[in-house]
């Protein structure tokens, strides 16, 4: 089976990073899409996800790191040094940073002319779908540190629900892609569309 994927102003416009058509037919898992479904857009979280999810923890290795490297100088009783401190630090942020890697490339967000899903994990693999039809409510919302960037997260709440229950995480050009979600519902979804 080969994904569908509408050759579209979604997908050539250069105000939404989405993946190409072939490259998207290749990420979309087979069982994922139907034969006859037409794939609107496919997209990946910014690249810069992956330092701006891991920034605490990064600035509190270096913390600790510097705060280890400083003891070493001055106190007798450690049993390391300053420069096994900064490695075992390096080491540490590495291992974070890639996780992190792992974590955004294992998030992909699809919108087709039937559903809307969000792929995630890495050893645990989480898949949220719905019907466009059953979309209530849509909101952007952009964190400072998102905001410096460009970035934003589209949060989604279906029909009978009080909370948001699947978020596009630091999507960049947030306010276009979020333009194309509300006009796939309202074109495919047989309602009104959602409340913004």
């Amino acid at each position: 089976m080969t994904a569908r994927v509408a050759r579209n102003r979604v997908l050539q416009s250069s105000e939404i990073e989405a993946l190409s058509p072939d490259r998207a037919a290749a990420l979309l898992p087979e069982s994922l899409i139907q034969d006859d479904e037409v794939v609107i857009l496919l997209l990946r979280p910014s690249l810069l996800y992956i330092p701006l999810a891991c920034a605490n923890t990064v600035v509190f290795v270096a913390l600790l790191t510097f705060l280890a490297a400083y003891l070493s100088r001055w106190q007798s009783w450690v049993p390391w040094t300053d420069t096994q401190a900064f490695m075992l630090g390096v080491a540490l942020a590495a291992i974070r940073l890639g996780w992190q890697t792992l974590e955004w490339y294992s998030r992909i967000y699809v919108l087709t002319d039937r559903r809307l899903i969000r792929r995630l994990g890495v050893l645990r693999v989480s898949i949220f779908q719905t019907q466009l039809s059953a979309i209530q409510h849509t909101s952007v919302f952009s964190r400072v540190r998102e905001r410096l960037f460009g970035l934003g997260t589209i949060g989604f709440a279906t029909a009978g629900s009080d909370v948001f229950e699947a978020f596009w995480v630091m999507l960049r050009r947030p306010f276009a892609v979020h333009k194309v979600v509300v006009e796939a519902i309202e074109r495919y979804g047989g309602t009104k569309g959602p409340r913004s």
